[in-house]
């Protein structure tokens, strides 16, 4: 099957998040969330569960665990026993789930801004600690501090919130990387909650290694977060699952979500299972046409915003603009949203480091992308 993704689809009027918080005029590129068609399999399987027409209580089938399983031993050599997935309502919930178990109030989070917003906010918001050693800006790309993780670490930080593939900065990091991070972590007997929901999204020379692959030793200490939200475009079901080797931990988990989050709703792990036994073609579509937009985006910044840079992207649909050397007074995301109708991400929700930057969803129609960027271009020649 050929996948149309030029096609312009209306959102407005189906209560799209994406489409609804701005006026009709703004073209919104802020929230990642695909303006694609999910793949044909996953749209029939959701018809063939509505036909049934009855509704109740569920759980993801036994077939949903086998095929993440073979997948992700497919995909990473990674061998996990089907105990040791849980399912979960979306990853910001896992998310904030691993420190809330694994982190008492007034203890530590280690996190690495700019980072997703859920990274920054929720931890505070609940009483945790951050420690937020920042990402170091190299070129068109970002690398970690290795001294500054270390020296952020204190004897209350419990847990670090590792985001690979990276949102916002689009990196994709090295085994080595991994391998410095994981090293750091059991030397502090700090616990890994790894967000890898963007594992799928890769671009032609980047490989996904999940930090619980490395060794036993690291899976042992390691929760491992993923879902088809992101790669199928089904964030609205919301299905996802964290992987937990360790037993203990698991149990730890397990205790303290009992009757608190719910499970997956039926709609989701259809959907989940559909796409990840079917949809390889669909995706495979979906890369080639996002890696279209992504250079067009990069060749259309480089030749008409001389004085904004964005960052190298390896993976996700996400591009990191700086735009502190456009002259633009003020919030860059609030100069695009009032002079040129686009919506875009404000860096700063990332954290402070992220001040000047803004954030761009270029997973849309080209035709959608090419008018925002007219747009944008038009508002930056009113400086």
């Amino acid at each position: 099957m050929k996948y149309d993704f030029d096609r312009v689809i209306e959102r407005r009027g189906t209560d799209s998040y994406k489409w609804k918080r701005y006026d009709e005029e703004v073209i919104p590129l802020w929230i990642a969330d695909m303006d694609y068609i999910s793949a044909e399999p996953i749209i029939q399987a959701l018809h063939q569960r509505v036909d049934h027409g009855i509704f109740g209580y569920t759980r993801p089938t036994d077939e949903l665990r086998i095929v993440i399983r073979e997948r992700l031993k497919r995909l990473y050599q990674w061998d996990i026993q089907y105990e040791e997935i849980i399912f979960l309502p979306g990853l910001v919930t896992g998310l904030n789930l691993s420190f809330h178990v694994y982190a008492a109030p007034g203890e530590g989070v280690l996190i690495q801004p700019p980072i997703y917003f859920h990274f920054v906010k929720d931890p505070v918001m609940h009483g945790r600690v951050l420690n937020d050693p920042p990402l170091i800006q190299n070129g068109d790309t970002y690398e970690i501090d290795f001294e500054a993780f270390e020296r952020s670490i204190t004897d209350r930080t419990k847990v670090f919130l590792l985001c690979n593939p990276h949102n916002p900065v689009a990196r994709v990091y090295t085994v080595k990387e991994l391998e410095k991070i994981a090293e750091i972590c059991l030397r502090y007997n700090i616990i890994i909650c790894s967000d890898e929901i963007h594992c799928d999204l890769l671009y032609p020379g980047y490989h996904h290694i999940p930090i619980a692959t490395l060794s036993p030793e690291v899976a042992n200490k390691t929760v491992t977060l993923m879902a088809p939200s992101k790669t199928y475009n089904l964030a609205g079901l919301s299905c996802g699952f964290a992987i937990i080797k360790n037993p203990d931990l698991r149990k730890i988990w397990e205790t303290a979500s009992y009757g608190l989050i719910p499970n997956v709703n039926i709609m989701g792990h259809v959907a989940a299972l559909a796409g990840f036994r079917d949809g390889q073609e669909w995706l495979d579509q979906l890369l080639i046409y996002l890696k279209g937009n992504r250079d067009f985006l990069s060749h259309y910044i480089k030749n008409r915003f001389p004085n904004i840079r964005m960052i190298k992207i390896e993976a996700t649909y996400l591009a990191w603009l700086d735009c502190r050397e456009a002259g633009i007074p003020g919030n860059p995301s609030e100069f695009f949203l009032k002079n040129s109708k686009v919506a875009l991400n404000d860096g700063s929700e990332f954290g402070r480091v992220g001040e000047g930057f803004v954030r761009l969803n270029f997973a849309c129609p080209r035709k959608t992308l090419n008018e925002a960027l007219e747009r944008m271009r038009a508002g930056l020649k009113k400086l």
